[in-house]
């Protein structure tokens, strides 16, 4: 058994905003839990506060924003919420349609990737398995007093 067969990333995907177009995060929720990970799944519409809210609760490694319309323009407010929040290891990746001059943005912010059209669900589960690995070794180094979050 290795490492990695004990390792089950937990992983928030949502979708902030007004946009409603679920199927994509629909279709990685999936992929996610294939990939053994543990999922939860919220329906369109989130709030900045409820996606803080159940990252914190449910102690997720990964936050996926699903992002068809402009709501991705709100992703660098939810950055600071989680932060703020304590979550600053928390990582978060954006899929969807986000333009070219507008990912330098969410980057900025915080984001750790983009994932647009043509992502395969191969790159995106080995991405966010990275991620959560990430974030639980930032997790442990703040909660041993070397990193702050």
């Amino acid at each position: 058994m290795t490492e990695d067969d004990d390792f089950r990333p937990r992983v928030l995907v949502t979708k902030i905003g007004l946009d409603g177009h679920d199927r994509g995060s629909r279709i990685v929720a999936a992929a996610c839990r294939d990939a053994g990970m543990e999922v939860i799944y919220t329906p369109p519409w989130q709030s900045i506060p409820a996606v803080v809210k159940l990252a914190l609760e449910e102690d997720v490694d990964v936050v996926g924003i699903s992002s068809l319309a402009t709501d991705h323009l709100i992703v660098p407010r939810l950055m600071t919420a989680l932060r703020e929040a304590g979550l600053g290891n928390v990582r978060v990746v954006v899929g969807g349609i986000v333009p070219d001059n507008e990912e330098k943005l969410l980057i900025d912010a915080g984001v750790r990737e983009v994932f647009h059209p043509g992502s395969t669900m191969v790159e995106i589960t080995t991405r966010m398995r990275a991620y959560a690995r990430e974030a639980r070794r930032t997790a442990a180094s703040a909660d041993a007093g070397n990193e702050p979050t």
